[in-house]
């Protein structure tokens, strides 16, 4: 669960610098898209980003039923939150199903219609205008808004567990990595925002 999660944490990174590129450079993100295409690095790297994501998705179903399953019958009668637990792990398992149907979202608006259209031989879209037609409509983007907003919850407690996981979990260090959880969660997230918002609301009044 921890490794998978690495790895898309560090995707994640690259794609929202590559994304926030479309602001600085049109021309620049365009160039990038060309490079990346349907070449064999780019068809690699997407099938390995599928078996990441069987593997994360699977390991989170398998946790959340062992942990259910170590409850038996008995439930806990008191629904208050445990102290020191936060709010974002209690749900990562429902934030994790709604990230996955913003991923198909996604996948159908960019991937479907530009590496996948590429490998069948058709034309694919052009990547800055199909960034600036799909932040053009007030639903797209405040669905992916609300996405991100979940995605924030999502990455900002898988960071620092991810790295608790791994075996850096002393007492000492247990804050500070929440700290840095929280602000590698805020950056990538900052970095999608910024595209929307951008696309949505500022490009079209320019």
């Amino acid at each position: 669960m921890a490794v998978s999660g690495a790895g898309f944490v560090l995707f994640l990174l690259f794609h929202g610098a590559m994304n926030f590129v479309s602001i600085l450079s049109p021309e620049g993100y365009d160039a990038i898209c060309n490079f990346l295409g349907a070449n064999w690095y780019a068809v690699v790297g997407s099938m390995g980003l599928a078996v990441l994501m069987g593997i994360h998705v699977l390991c989170g179903i398998i946790l959340t039923a062992e942990n259910l399953l170590a409850r038996g019958r008995v439930r806990y009668k008191r629904q208050e939150r445990p102290k020191g637990v936060e709010w974002s792990s209690q749900n990562m398992l429902a934030f994790g199903l709604f990230i996955l149907f913003g991923i198909v979202m996604h996948l159908y608006d960019f991937w479907y219609r530009m590496q996948f259209a590429e490998l069948m031989g058709n034309e694919p879209v052009n990547g800055i205008e199909q960034i600036r037609f799909i932040f053009s409509h007030n639903y797209f983007s405040v669905m992916y808004l609300i996405w991100l907003v979940v995605l924030w919850f999502h990455l900002s407690h898988g960071v620092w567990s991810m790295l608790q996981s791994l075996g850096w979990n002393s007492e000492g260090w247990k804050h500070r990595w929440q700290v840095i959880g929280y602000m590698v969660a805020t950056v990538i997230i900052l970095l999608f925002v910024c595209v929307v918002i951008y696309y949505w609301l500022i490009y079209p009044r320019m």
